[in-house]
């Protein structure tokens, strides 16, 4: 058994190194996984339109009581100390708070991220009793986007009223959101509502192509949006986080270096950046099926090196490719830009998870501030086409072509700021309360979707999405990204 964990330090000093999961010099000798995220069922209460997992009914053979408390104790002996619970959602699976109790009485920090629909006061105060340090509500925009994407209408208030409730209780309340075409636009006044209810820290994290989202291209941001999200994040922290104790935490896949890293990084101001991939190093995944992957977020396919139960988690850990290819990566693996990057040799393509979706190829990200910036300097920006569709299972991926088109620096020099075409005036003074800024035929043209399986109805709220969708064809030709 580990050491009981120490309290989370305040975030107010920003000082990664104080955080439960960061690695220290003993750590440094010797790596291990620090962190866990767990999906304990993949069934759900929620639909998604971008859940990499499609989750929905629980998986065949997940894991029993008596499993799930094994897998605790082999985590504690493997050395974790942070462990958090997902789901689909967590609290579906009616053992989820006597998992949580034990992480606890083992002396590991436990958390659970949810899309909090039912995370009633019954079920809170199970958490409380469970030793629960940290609650992360998923919220994804403003009340008409949220809704739209969680595919449930009164699931934005749903997870308002969960978020008050948890920032009453001993718990501390985190948020999470994900950002994409929809929800971008709606970040400020987001971000003004997360102070507003008490939130200590934010994650966020772009959308990818996987599950849901690999059916939704039109949901999905283009690399050179990113010119536009990432003043406008530095504008949110600096403006709407920092002088209300809103600690940001950008996911694996917001970076990387250039002007941004050391204003958006957390700790960022006191030299900590962006070092690689950690899936397998740091990092641990487990399905409730039992998979073992090095990092929640990778395809499973490709990604699992294990199965809890059958096989010993150690093991998996230490010795199988799938969880110790990513350690010893080089530039050499690389491709693409990012083969040539200046940063290579650091950032090695930043999250493997984007790489791969989007390309079925791991070594060359396009979500990247840095080459968003270079292209731009040339004259030039990125646009991803898909190119091959989803098989519409579980942790799924399609595959995308990169395009380069040529960008007329009249085009890019555009006199009145926007963000994705709205008024920047307008996005910095929308009501966090009010409807924002997609009407609903907007959000059924973006989340209408399309998959090899097709033929089922795809609710947005109360507004059925059957209706055909024809994507445009690229007319540009393609070249090595």
């Amino acid at each position: 058994m580990t050491e009981p964990a120490q309290p989370e330090p305040t975030l107010g000093d920003n000082d990664p190194r104080k955080l439960v999961r960061s690695a220290t010099p003993e750590d440094q000798r010797a790596p291990h996984p620090l962190y866990c995220v767990w999906e304990i069922t993949l069934a759900c209460d929620l639909g998604c339109k971008h859940c990499g997992s499609r989750a929905g009914p629980a998986r065949p053979g997940e894991l029993t009581t008596e499993g799930c408390l094994d897998v605790v104790r082999e985590l504690d002996e493997l050395g974790v100390r942070e462990v958090t619970l997902i789901g689909g959602e967590a609290y579906l699976r009616e053992d989820w708070d006597v998992i949580a109790a034990e992480i606890t009485r083992r002396g590991m920090v436990c958390g659970i991220t949810t899309g909090a629909r039912n995370l009633n006061p019954e079920r809170l105060a199970r958490a409380v009793d469970a030793g629960v340090r940290t609650i992360s509500v998923s919220i994804d925009g403003l009340e008409r986007v949220h809704d739209a994407q969680r595919g449930v209408a009164g699931s934005w208030r749903a997870a308002v009223d969960a978020a008050e409730r948890i920032a009453q209780t001993p718990i501390r309340l985190a948020t999470n959101t994900q950002i994409n075409r929809l929800s971008m636009p709606e970040l400020p006044a987001l971000a003004q509502l997360l102070g507003d209810f008490g939130c200590k820290a934010w994650q966020i994290q772009l959308t990818v192509p996987m599950g849901h989202g690999a059916d939704r291209p039109d949901l999905l941001l283009q690399p050179y949006e990113l010119l536009e999200l990432y003043p406008l994040l530095v504008w949110i922290k600096e403006q709407r986080l920092d002088p209300r104790g809103v600690r940001l935490f950008p996911g694996n896949n917001i970076g990387y270096f250039g002007p941004y890293e050391a204003a958006l990084r957390y700790g960022g101001d006191q030299g900590a950046h962006w070092q690689g991939c950690s899936a397998g190093e740091w990092t641990l995944g487990l399905e409730a099926d039992g998979k073992i992957k090095g990092c929640p977020s990778l395809p499973s396919e490709r990604w699992t090196g294990g199965y809890l139960g059958r096989d010993a988690l150690a093991d998996v850990v230490r010795g199988t490719p799938e969880l110790t290819y990513l350690k010893g990566r080089t530039v050499d693996d690389l491709w693409g830009f990012c083969h040539g990057c200046y940063y290579a040799d650091v950032c090695k393509a930043g999250c493997t998870w984007t790489s791969y979706v989007f390309f079925g190829r791991d070594g060359n990200n396009p979500y990247c501030i840095h080459r968003a910036m270079e292209r731009e300097r040339a004259g030039q920006r990125e646009r991803l086409v898909l190119a091959e569709a989803a098989p519409g299972t579980p942790f799924d991926n399609g595959r995308f072509d990169a395009v380069l088109e040529p960008v007329s620096r009249d085009a890019s020099t555009a006199s009145d700021p926007t963000v994705l075409g709205f008024p920047l005036a307008d996005v910095l003074q929308l009501d966090p309360h009010g409807p924002g800024v997609w009407d609903e035929d907007a959000l059924w043209r973006v989340l209408g979707g399309r998959s090899r399986k097709g033929g089922r109805a795809l609710a947005l709220g109360q507004l059925s999405l059957e209706r055909p969708s024809t994507p445009s064809q690229p007319t540009d030709s393609r070249s090595d990204p």
